[in-house]
């Protein structure tokens, strides 16, 4: 192997080890921290726009099932595509929280893992309590998260039956006799927009966490 092509190789392999080392040290706890505070206020985001959209829909069913809607053809459209844009939002929030949720798991792992470190056990001590107060603040979230999942999918089935009832039967008297349903669907309505407050009450609390002290 002549001189130039030995130091081919070694340019490759010197090359390569730096592109390793440097992925190895990319991911450092600053970024984790930055990544899981981003998530938390992503969540937070889709949250609000979500109850949002739960009063959008239940207002474009409550004006379909109106006595007397002048425009059955009209309403429905606008009811159908309200229902849509809730069922999109509702993916893209339990996929937030997921993701949430697997952050976490990482971001705390490696937090204890690095606090091991230390060998001033006072500072050891102090990283192990804080670590500890913020994991259970930061569970609170995909927990919160169980009940607002169940209460979605309850929902957001009963409007999809309502919708899938009226695509064969959109008359007077077929919405007349679904209004019984529809009404019955404003209670659930506010039971999933109540299933909601745990989740924000846990994300204030992070972001208190988080924020509080900063400019």
């Amino acid at each position: 192997m002549n001189i130039k092509k030995v130091s081919s190789v070694l340019l490759a392999t010197l090359l390569l080890a730096s592109i390793v080392y440097i992925s190895g040290c990319a991911t450092t706890g600053r970024d984790r921290s930055v990544d899981t505070s981003e998530s938390i206020q992503a969540v937070d985001k889709e949250v609000r726009k979500m109850m949002v959209q739960i009063d959008s829909t239940g207002s474009a069913l409550d004006a379909l099932v109106m006595v007397g809607q002048p425009n059955l053809d009209k309403a429905f459209a606008t009811y159908s595509q309200s229902l849509d844009k809730l069922e999109s939002e509702g993916k893209d929030l339990m996929s937030l929280v997921d993701d949430l949720k697997a952050q976490k798991i990482e971001y705390f792992s490696e937090w204890e893992k690095q606090g091991d470190t230390f060998t001033n056990a006072e500072i050891r001590g102090l990283s192990e309590t804080r670590r500890n107060e913020l994991a259970k603040i930061y569970a609170r979230v995909p927990e919160a998260a169980i009940g607002v999942k169940g209460s979605y999918i309850a929902y957001l089935n009963n409007l999809t039956e309502i919708k899938k009832y009226l695509s064969n039967d959109l008359t007077s008297k077929g919405v007349e006799a679904i209004i019984p349903v529809a009404e019955k669907s404003i209670q659930e309505r506010e039971t999933l927009k109540a299933s909601f407050l745990p989740v924000l009450a846990a994300l204030d609390e992070i972001k208190v966490e988080l924020y509080s002290g900063k400019k």
